[in-house]
């Protein structure tokens, strides 16, 4: 299995103020789990900036000159209460969202069989027209609309299991129907979207929401009775993850009980169906996970899945 990892050390440098919960550390502790020896088969790869193309096809380029405007030359802006750009933002916002392509691209040319693209700042609060909830471009949104566009897919498959809902993906594409959004998330919780009567124009919005302390158990029952099921009959070309992982049981900002083992048991089911229906084609991006011990627990069983290798106790 070929698993290419995709980040930029301009992840690095994107902050938004001390004490905020999406910091710069996240990052790090990622590529320190990701340096152990048993990852050394990963490819590896730099995320180049976006192309306007590319973004163009999610954020109206109305919405894109904002953001570089509202750029600050120091200090900080804030475009809402939680979500801020320093001098060095606008930088990683365009290389994780050309992370994302560029995993798109080597995936679908079978160039890679799978990949992780590990950059700040995440995306799946962004919609079309606005930043939110530390989001400032919809990364996973740009990655599908390229795979449509640029590589004749004719359906993608976004499968989301942040703790919270990932509102500004299934705003974008609620009247798509080439892409089926579905999302596991705590519910009632933040942003107070995702419910189960939300089913889009096309019935290809899917929301399993999860009620505060479910565990792993509740966790697998969701995907297999509501998601799963759903994606093995849309029969994708792409399977794409937007990869939260602050379900987990010590992430401050959740109140779910996962463990690192449900990621990865979830990432290999996810793999079964890519293997059935699309050529093994996955390519996931970080989202949340605020403990970053346990973020880089849970992305090294998520990679081992990807890879193939069979999870231990030191995940």
């Amino acid at each position: 299995m070929k698993t290419l990892l995709v980040t930029h050390e301009s992840g690095l440098l994107h902050e938004m103020g001390p004490g905020h919960p999406e910091a710069p550390e996240r990052l790090r502790a990622i590529q320190r789990g990701l340096e152990q020896a048993r990852f050394a088969s990963l490819s590896r790869m730099n995320a180049p900036q976006a192309q306007a193309e590319a973004l163009q096809r999610v954020h109206p380029q109305s919405y894109l000159a904002a953001l570089e405007r509202a750029a600050p030359r120091e200090g900080y802006s804030a475009l809402d209460s939680d979500t801020l750009m320093c001098p060095k933002t606008i930088e990683a916002v365009w290389r994780a969202a050309g992370g994302a392509v560029a995993a798109v691209d080597e995936v679908m040319s079978s160039r890679a069989d799978n990949a992780f693209v590990a950059v700040r700042p995440p995306g799946h609060h962004a919609g079309a027209h606005n930043p939110m909830g530390f989001c400032f471009v919809n990364n996973v949104a740009v990655a599908a609309r390229h795979a449509l566009a640029a590589h004749g897919a004719e359906r993608v498959a976004i499968v989301d299991f942040d703790v919270h809902h990932g509102n500004g993906t299934q705003e974008i594409f609620w009247a798509d129907d080439k892409v089926l959004f579905c999302s596991t998330h705590q519910a009632p919780f933040y942003p107070g979207t995702g419910g189960r009567n939300e089913t889009g124009d096309h019935d290809t919005i899917v929301n399993a929401p999860l009620l505060a302390g479910s565990t792993g158990d509740a966790f697998r029952e969701a995907l297999a009775d509501r998601i799963l099921p759903r994606v093995r009959d849309f029969a994708p070309d792409l399977i794409l993850i937007s990869a939260g992982f602050d379900a987990h049981e010590r992430d401050p900002l959740g109140g779910l009980r996962l463990r690192e083992t449900d990621f990865g048991d979830a990432t290999k089911r996810l793999m079964d169906i890519a293997d059935r229906r699309c050529g093994g084609r996955i390519v996931s991006m970080l989202e949340g996970g605020y403990d970053v011990d346990a973020l880089s627990r849970c992305v090294n069983a998520h990679v081992l899945a990807l890879m193939g290798v069979a999870e231990d106790a030191g995940v």
